[in-house]
């Protein structure tokens, strides 16, 4: 707020916003509606102005409205779709002021003091941003007023502008909805006869208070103006990409690589002053004749150090066919991750920074994900104490604790020869013919219940460490309730 200056606010409601971001992308004739599930029910979530004809409304049950409406179009709605719109025209917004912030899901509040006069005047700004809107076939209402909660009433309730220092005179006849309040109080109010904003702001303070609380009258005193009512802006998110235009085209890979290493000291630069590292980086060259190509890396771990990633990017970019030349580069952390500042000793952070740099330039081979490590998992069952994860992705273990030894090597069980609840003396497995040695065990594994496993259908397992005469170090089981035999690992 400039002093001397009075205050004034704008306010931007797109009532059909949801159904407007469809519509720009496929136009159709005649009543559509939005749909979202809500309360175990398919209802109409946004609608535009032909369904709103045909007697539909927001929140109304699917099925009725069909009913109503045999010719209504619907689609699924998709609320976050909706929100990254509402975000691109709150950016787009920052044209006329550069306090602009979010009025629930579907509006837009400005605070355009000191800036009407750069556009000609506040109608003549008006004017525009309706003009600019109508264009992109978003539909909106505007309000303007020295406060807050008036440009939000006169956006809903009353379109239109209220003269410098007139709230009370622009309010006095709109409905006491306009307020802000929940839709028990204004029904309540209405009872009373107090229907309009002039009939509240008339009406004693004391009992309304003390029958609604001090909410009520903190709305009505912000749309007057008696109470401060601030806007706060939305700050944009960091956006971690940097751009080099350059004045004669390139070609040779050495040419690129000094170009990318200046990229990339501009955008580490960046990430340590937002404590994150980048996980994936995309650097794209623009040719002369105006084509593109991409080179992307992704990173085992979270990286803003320039001299490390630069080299692995070199394999990427000797692969770019140059054409007549690259005029432009831009680079760009498509992924980040928290990376705050810590000191580490420099033998272990070198020796981890190694093994990342390792996992790294391998996954831009056969792919981080192909990358894997066996983590220990908590079950008794052998195939699932453990899983598997990409290394890049997630931290080795501490250590893993057995209460029994376990074979280096599973597999599927395969069945050999043998009867009686002890190990069979001599066996024939993988064309091989053993004679049993050495025997340790039985250890006996239950079937985990709450899981189904058809591999465990048999029951309970009896399992025994078995050493041969030929060397073999094998691992049977015996299945009592079935009786049977079974070989599942082997030991070193």
């Amino acid at each position: 707020m400039f002093d001397g200056i009075q205050r004034r606010v704008v306010s931007l409601w797109f009532p059909r916003l949801a159904s407007d971001r469809v519509l720009r992308q496929r136009h159709i004739d005649g009543p559509f509606a939005l749909t979202l599930k809500q309360k175990n029910a398919n209802r109409i979530y946004c609608l535009n102005a032909a369904a709103t004809q045909q007697g539909l409304h927001q929140g109304m049950p699917y099925a009725d409205a069909r009913a109503f409406c045999p010719s209504l179009q619907s689609q699924v709605a998709q609320p976050e779709q909706d929100q990254r719109l509402l975000q691109t025209l709150r950016r787009w917004a920052t044209r006329y002021c550069p306090w602009v912030g979010f009025e629930g899901q579907d509006g837009l509040v400005m605070d355009v003091t000191g800036s009407a006069h750069l556009f000609g005047g506040e109608a003549a700004m008006l004017a525009d941003m309706r003009m600019r809107l109508i264009r992109t076939g978003i539909s909106t209402q505007i309000g303007l007023a020295d406060t807050r909660g008036a440009a939000w009433a006169l956006a809903h309730y009353g379109e239109g502008v209220a003269p410098s220092g007139g709230a009370l005179a622009a309010l006095t006849s709109l409905p006491v909805a306009a307020l802000r309040i929940d839709d028990s109080i204004s029904v309540a109010l209405q009872r009373l006869g107090l229907r309009s904003i002039g009939d509240l702001a008339g009406a004693a303070r004391a009992p309304l208070t003390r029958r609604f609380g001090p909410g009520l009258l903190l709305r009505l005193d912000q749309a007057l103006g008696t109470q401060p009512e601030e806007i706060s802006p939305y700050a944009d998110p960091p956006h971690y990409a940097v751009r080099m235009t350059l004045p004669e085209p390139i070609g040779l890979l050495s040419d690129v690589m000094a170009g990318a290493e200046r990229l990339l000291v501009q955008l580490c630069a960046k990430l340590k002053t937002q404590e994150v590292g980048a996980r994936n980086l995309c650097i794209t060259l623009r040719r002369v004749d105006q084509g593109h190509q991409q080179v992307e890396l992704r990173l085992a771990s979270p990286l803003r150090d320039p001299q490390r990633i630069l080299p692995l990017f070199e394999r990427g970019l000797s692969e770019v066919d140059a054409g007549f030349g690259i005029d432009q580069l831009r680079l760009e952390a498509t992924q980040v991750e928290a990376l705050p500042v810590q000191q580490i000793s420099h033998v272990s952070g070198g020796e981890k920074g190694k093994l990342d740099d390792l996992i790294s330039r391998l996954g831009t081979r056969i792919g981080l994900e192909n990358i894997q490590r066996f983590l220990p998992a908590d079950s008794h069952i052998p195939e699932r104490s453990f899983i598997v994860a990409p290394v890049a992705y997630s931290d080795p273990a501490d250590s893993w604790v057995s209460t029994h030894p376990r074979p280096i090597t599973l597999f599927p069980p395969e069945p050999i020869a043998g009867t009686g609840t002890r190990p069979p003396t001599r066996f024939r497995w993988r064309r091989m013919s053993l004679t049993t040695g050495r025997t340790t065990g039985p250890e006996r594994i239950a079937p985990e219940w709450w899981l189904q496993d058809d591999n465990w259908h048999s029951g309970l397992r009896d399992y025994w460490r078995v050493e041969t005469r030929e060397g073999r170090r094998l691992w049977l089981f015996y299945t009592p309730q079935n009786p049977g035999w079974f070989v599942q690992g082997e030991f070193a």
